[in-house]
């Protein structure tokens, strides 16, 4: 049996193999935040396909939180029904999914939450863009609770863990990066002080869940932006996940999504957050999961045999072959995805897709 077919742990959840389906934003749900019919398909075909575990798009914690119009909520309790008719269909497939849990921030617009955005401090999110309002302590420390409260809702619905989106500059991400943190009070100003609501979320969410259900965290390791979070920022957040009763960190990076590289056609193109994997891995024993441009089945082997990473994420090549993991064992060595990034839903349409050809 190869690695990458080997079963493995996060936590106290044992996973088929070490292959994770990244989340990726579905544009699939409707206006009050539920799955629509086509969701709940796409996640039976990714079960079927055979990946070890399934993180569905972020889903948001409060209503001022949603990025857009078509992504699932989880800030009521009314929609734990139709999130549970989700789980249960990965479930019968023999899957496994975790919810990833998110709020907008900056990225939000006034034309889908009805109000202004929200962010740690007035930084636009675009150069010559609104202004976000710069949350106050009351406000913080409500969409704290509203982490918690909607990992309580995905466990409620059945979801097997929860993964706090902690990249591409969101909320979580907004207050870890001095680009978008100029706070001069506890909640930003020195590492430790930016850090902290990314711990206070995460001691939130633990309270409703339990110690023993998993949490994992996408983290933004880098910005790649000037004046952003370098890499030892980055490192020092890997160095305190355990102690904030974390079970696993995905490695990503960029501040937004600048970094979803496209044209990845050789393998040495291949893992472009691997560098920042490796440093990681001197830091913590923590399950390390690896997203980033990952396409043939010979590169992700080295990459695990190497130990930097004890799961590989992959996101747009399983949006084209679902049952991918099943032709990497019928002997396939590299998704046919070519990275074009056409799978995101061009302006005017909804629902993420293969377009090419």
């Amino acid at each position: 049996m190869t690695k990458l077919f080997e079963p493995g742990k996060i936590g106290d959840l044992t996973l088929a193999n070490r292959l994770v389906r990244s989340a990726t934003a579905e544009y699939m749900a409707d206006a009050a935040g539920r799955p629509e019919p086509p969701m709940v398909e796409m996640y039976e075909a990714l079960a079927r396909g055979g990946v070890g575990l399934i993180v569905t798009g972020h889903a948001f914690v409060h209503r001022s939180g949603r990025r857009h119009i078509k992504m699932t909520g989880v800030h009521d309790d009314d929609l734990i029904p139709s999130l549970e008719a989700l789980t249960k269909a990965v479930h019968a497939q023999g899957g496994k999914v975790m919810m990833q849990i998110n709020h907008g921030g900056r990225r939000c617009t006034e034309d889908v939450i009805n109000q202004e955005p929200l962010a740690p401090s007035p930084v636009p999110h675009t150069k010559g863009g609104p202004r976000p309002r710069e949350l106050n302590e009351t406000q913080i420390r409500e969409l704290i609770g509203a982490y918690g409260r909607a990992a309580g809702r995905a466990k409620a619905a059945g979801f097997d863990g929860v993964q706090l989106h902690g990249a591409h500059g969101y909320l979580i991400g907004q207050f870890n990066s001095p680009a978008t943190n100029w706070r001069k009070d506890g909640w930003g100003g020195s590492v430790a002080r930016r850090l902290r609501f990314l711990e206070e979320v995460a001691a939130a969410v633990r309270d409703e869940v339990g110690g023993d259900y998993p949490l994992l965290i996408k983290l933004g390791i880098q910005d790649f932006v000037r004046d952003g979070m370098t890499l030892d920022d980055g490192v020092e957040i890997v160095r305190h996940l355990e102690d904030w009763e974390l079970d696993a960190v995905e490695i990503s990076g960029g501040l937004d999504s600048q970094n979803v590289r496209k044209d990845i056609l050789r393998p040495d193109e291949e893992a472009y957050f691997l560098p920042q994997a490796r440093k990681a891995r001197e830091t913590t024993d923590l399950p390390l999961i690896l997203v980033g441009g990952l396409r043939s089945q010979s590169v992700m082997e080295r990459i695990l045999e190497e130990g930097t990473a004890d799961f590989i994420s992959l996101c747009r090549p399983l949006i084209r072959e679902p049952d991918l993991p099943l032709r990497f064992q019928e002997g396939q060595d590299k998704a046919s995805c070519i990275s074009c990034n056409r799978c995101w839903p061009p302006p005017g349409e909804y629902g993420v897709k293969c377009r090419a050809s």
